[in-house]
């Protein structure tokens, strides 16, 4: 194959800043980052891929989740665990529904940068460079921090790796093991109705474990049942670091991005003859595709021949995001065309992003029911074009936040103010994640019984 990780240089690239005030400080950086370890590891890639294909097949459900942009100040232990237990709260509700494994991939340790629409803002009669993420430049208005500054790589590199550590303690250091199912509970959902439904689960979930110990089945003995995979994902859009993080593989003589197990391309930068998908095609990790509105059926196809030429079940996971109004129209022709292909893939829906609006006072926030609403339609399109609907891909926190409207609590427009944090995209806080986990659960497991559709 006609390629390396850098020959994405000699194609165009688009959302990468191109105005770092010192082009020569950027490639020593690169150049530093290549020396540094590898955050995951090859065979970690190749297990999610072995995982995926179970979800393409209908065997697994695929929760992807986590932060819209990673930020430096919001980087705490606590933070980190308690998206980590929204998470693990999800899957049992899923796993419950569906009947069958879900695959764990959060959007963490190492999603940090974010195209934006325009490559400016302007305040006051002043402009500077848009806020493109942490490891890019800073949120602050202030000229001389939107200056891209590359030492913010080695710093994000620095914060991928401790979280990356922390979370493998807890999924593999006794966090997860199902006997702290009533643990993983945050206290802030616990006195809402999706806390009382998820105490009612871990009930039956510790009366299960109580009889399988009876009949000698112990934690000790199944290692599931004590420790659970979770695996890591971002958009691959700063392809320098991404470049520095790729490394062959020394069991397989393959390049691998060792930055995280699954990366995907957006839905602003995946054209046919651009740079990330030159990148991408040459890395042996699973790969995301952000599908909206403007992707014709005969591009998607195309891109599939160059990205999987192989049309291996579990490298591509086709990711979903129309809008509520725009899903049902949008989406069929694209699941028609790569199931009349024979095309082995992962069908996810992002209800997040196509969803998008702004309040009269100018705060971007999503509306809860839109967001169920596309889930729907998802799930509505996948089953009538014949394909499996594999996944769903959310933007979420473990923290208390209000920044979507609506779920069970009804955030209004007027108490979105009250613990709006993030730095980029609105959020599901840890109640309406959980929410919105127990009614794809309900559908998923009517579909089961044959009672209904998912």
């Amino acid at each position: 194959m006609d390629w390396s990780p850098d020959s994405w240089r000699s194609r165009r690239a688009r959302h990468i800043p191109t105005d770092y005030p010192d082009p020569a400080a950027l490639a020593a950086v690169e150049a530093e980052l290549s020396t540094y370890p590898p955050l995951v590891f090859a065979g970690e890639a190749r297990t999610l891929r072995r995982a995926l294909a179970q979800v393409a097949r209908g065997e697994a459900f695929l929760l992807q989740g986590g932060d819209c942009a990673e930020s430096f100040k919001e980087f705490h232990p606590n933070n980190i665990r308690d998206t980590f237990r929204v998470m693990l709260q999800m899957s049992v509700a899923l796993t419950f529904g569906a009947g069958v494994p879900v695959v764990k991939v959060g959007r963490i340790a190492g999603q940090f940068a974010k195209p934006r629409s325009e490559p400016t803002e302007t305040r006051d009669g002043v402009t500077l460079p848009s806020y493109r993420g942490d490891n890019i430049n800073g949120m602050e208005f202030d000229e001389r921090v939107r200056a891209p500054d590359p030492q913010r790589l080695l710093k994000s590199y620095g914060q991928a790796a401790a979280t990356l550590n922390l979370i493998r303690a807890f999924a593999t250091g006794g966090y997860a093991d199902l006997h702290n199912v009533h643990k993983w509970n945050l206290e802030f959902v616990s006195d809402n109705p999706q806390g009382d439904r998820y105490s009612h689960l871990a009930d039956r979930i510790s009366e299960t474990l109580t009889f399988m110990e009876a009949c000698g089945i112990t934690a000790e003995e199944v290692r599931p049942l004590r420790e659970v995979e979770f695996f890591t994902s971002h958009e691959a859009l700063l392809l320098g670091y991404e470049q520095a993080m790729t490394r062959i593989d020394s069991t397989t003589g393959r390049w691998y991005d060792t930055s995280a197990h699954l990366v995907w391309i957006g839905d602003r930068t995946r054209q046919l003859d651009g740079a990330h998908v030159e990148f991408c095609r040459g890395i042996e990790n699973p790969i995301g595709v952000k599908c909206g509105p403007t992707l014709a059926p005969d591009e998607l196809l195309r891109l599939l021949d160059i990205l999987d030429p192989e049309n291996d079940p579990g490298r591509i996971v086709l990711i979903a995001r129309f809008g509520a109004d725009n899903v049902s129209s949008g989406l069929p022709p694209l699941v028609k065309a790569v199931r009349k292909a024979g095309r082995q893939v992962v069908w996810s829906s992002d209800p997040m992003h196509g969803n998008t609006i702004k309040t009269e006072s100018g705060v971007k926030t999503r509306r809860f029911e839109a967001i169920l609403s596309e889930v729907g339609s998802f799930f509505d399109v996948c089953r009538a074009e014949g394909a499996i609907p594999g996944g769903v891909h959310f933007e979420m926190t473990g923290q208390n936040v209000t920044e979507c409207l609506g779920g069970a609590y009804q955030i209004s427009e007027e108490e979105l103010a009250s613990r709006y944090h993030t730095h980029c995209d609105p959020r599901l806080n840890a109640s309406q994640a959980l929410e919105l986990a127990f009614i794809l659960a309900d559908r998923l497991k009517s579909a089961r019984d044959g009672s209904g559709s998912a």
